[in-house]
């Protein structure tokens, strides 16, 4: 006689088999994970922000002053 089975269990992890597949699928698709993304991000500002703070500042008629 055989082990009766957890239906329960076996439609879980069927479901569960699925979405990981999606997952994976998804994954090769987009190809970044959010903190990829979010690290690209933040040295993009940070290094915006220090360029910015190395502009000089212009006159403030917009000309150039004659050195």
């Amino acid at each position: 006689m055989a082990d009766p089975v957890n239906l329960n269990r076996f439609r879980k992890d069927r479901a569960r088999a699925e979405k990981r597949a999606q997952a994976d699928a998804n994954a090769v698709k987009f190809g970044r994970s959010k903190a990829g993304r979010d690290s690209d991000k933040a040295r993009t500002e940070k290094s915006a922000r220090a360029l910015e703070q190395h502009r000089r500042e212009d006159s403030p008629s917009g000309a150039k002053d004659p050195d």
